[in-house]
């Protein structure tokens, strides 16, 4: 309840506002939004959790603040009617008026219909970044492997230098070719934007590098937490001034990146705004950061260590799924599906291998015993 009492708190705050605003109805959009975003959101948990690790106990309270906000505010609310407004050349009032009708997917110049319009853009967007993510995990070398017939392969393609763009140009590419006549040149550059977006992200380190020593990014980002580090309970070093804030930014986006989804699938169950911030917003990004503090605050990652494996490849469905989205509709449900199954799956691989190794421990100490 230290960590999941705020989540509880507020989902039955959240509940009773759909109930006073939309009656029974309105209440259980609502709940099925919020079960919708935790369910596609256990890969994003364990991926924000390794980067909040490393984070003080100040930036670990920004992203559960500020970052609410970020998530809330800025991709539950904001980000929708950006996009209308965009497509639909509409001033900030305008597309808040248009939202409020709550019309129709199916009716033309609805608020729904733009933003599943906007969709192949959306989708090359966020299908990019977070297939960048995936292949640059997949392809750096490292010591244990969950997946060793795909994990080693991937490694050793890896050895060529910008491996994962040349691939995920290709399939950008790919994708754009079976979109729908007239998006193409759209769909392209979304996706282009969105592997720029990515190696911003993670070039962090290049743009803070204020001594101009020409240092890597790793590198300012090792030497600036060394500087200024705090230690855990577990004694693990925590990034705390620049560092840290580079890491926020950098978790921020991959934060928002995986709300793609859930916010152009919302629309499928429920055109009004009100029950979408509701429902996903603060039930659904809520838990999630609960999930992300008390993985964090168990060890859990380092306790069950293909986790971390799991979840990336739950990133990599979730990216080639947003793709595929572009030229045809695949369920929400489905998605969300193949994320609990890599995780569960990787979870129950890390209790076996546990067992195991706890297993020849046994073995080793009577033998020399």
């Amino acid at each position: 309840m230290r960590t999941f009492g705020w989540s509880f708190g507020i989902t039955a705050v959240a509940l009773t506002l759909a109930f006073f605003y939309g009656g029974i109805e309105a209440l259980i959009l609502c709940a099925i939004l919020g079960v919708l975003e935790v369910s596609l959101s256990f890969d994003n948990a364990v991926v924000n959790a390794r980067i909040l690790e490393k984070m003080s106990a100040f930036w670990q309270k920004m992203f559960l603040t500020v970052g609410i906000l970020i998530a809330v505010v800025g991709m539950r609310i904001a980000f929708p009617l950006l996009i209308v407004g965009v497509t639909a050349n509409l001033n900030p009032i305008q597309a808040v008026q248009l939202a409020l009708e709550k019309g129709d997917i199916h009716t033309e110049g609805s608020y729904s219909y733009l933003l599943h319009d906007a969709h192949p853009q959306i989708a090359a967007f966020g299908g990019v970044f977070l297939l960048m993510l995936f292949l640059d995990f997949m392809f750096e070398e490292r010591e244990i492997h969950w997946l060793k017939w795909l994990e080693k392969p991937l490694a050793f393609i890896g050895r060529l230098h910008g491996a994962s763009m040349v691939i995920a140009l290709l399939i950008l590419v790919a994708s754009a070719a079976m979109v729908r006549p007239g998006k193409e040149i759209d769909v392209l550059i979304a996706g282009i934007l969105g592997m720029v977006t990515y190696m911003l992200v993670n070039g962090l380190g290049d743009l803070f590098d204020v001594d101009g020593d020409g240092d890597s990014d790793a590198d300012d980002i090792a030497a600036e937490a060394a500087k200024i580090t705090k230690k855990s309970n577990k004694g693990v070093g925590k990034a705390v001034g620049k560092a840290a804030f580079m890491l926020f930014l950098y978790l921020e986006v991959i934060d928002a990146s995986f709300s793609f989804d859930g916010v152009i699938g919302a629309f499928a169950i429920t055109s009004d705004p009100i029950i979408i911030a509701l429902g996903l917003g603060l039930i659904g990004a809520i838990f999630v950061r609960s999930l992300t503090v008390f993985l964090v605050r168990e060890g859990t990652l380092d306790d069950y260590e293909y986790l971390d494996h799991g979840a990336h490849w739950a990133i990599g469905a979730l990216s080639i799924i947003l793709l595929l989205t572009i030229s045809i509709e695949v369920n929400e449900v489905i998605t969300g599906i193949i994320g609990v199954v890599f995780i569960g799956a990787s979870f129950w691989s890390s209790i076996v291998r546990n067992k195991r190794a706890a297993a020849a421990e046994i073995k080793v100490e009577q033998l020399t015993n």
